[in-house]
């Protein structure tokens, strides 16, 4: 059931659906940061890095949604999807032993 009101503030602009618009040059993730995409769902490269971890994706749904009660379950499943691909090509490229999902 979708909220009949919004939480966010006004002239709020989400910065995960700047990636399908023009991208700033000094600002938001790029084109060039996305790992994976389909129809539903997005991996990117986060543009803010943690000390000692080697990769920081973020998977965001194509379409915006302000809240998890509001995300249909096919985009969950994306998400997951895409999770899983993005693990399989860290472990892969970095050798890692375990991944974090949050």
């Amino acid at each position: 059931m979708k909220a009949s009101f919004s939480h966010q503030p006004e002239g709020y602009e989400c910065p995960f659906c700047r990636i399908w618009g023009i991208e700033r040059p000094d600002q938001g993730t790029k084109q060039m940061d996305i790992i994976y995409q389909n129809e539903k769902v997005t991996a990117f490269i986060a543009g803010k890095w943690w000390p000692n971890n080697k990769g920081h994706v973020l998977i965001i749904p194509n379409q915006h949604f302000e809240n998890i009660f509001e995300l249909p379950a096919d985009y969950a499943v994306e998400i997951h999807r895409a999770a899983q691909l993005t693990a399989f090509a860290m472990k892969s490229t970095y050798g890692c032993d375990g991944i974090s999902t949050r």
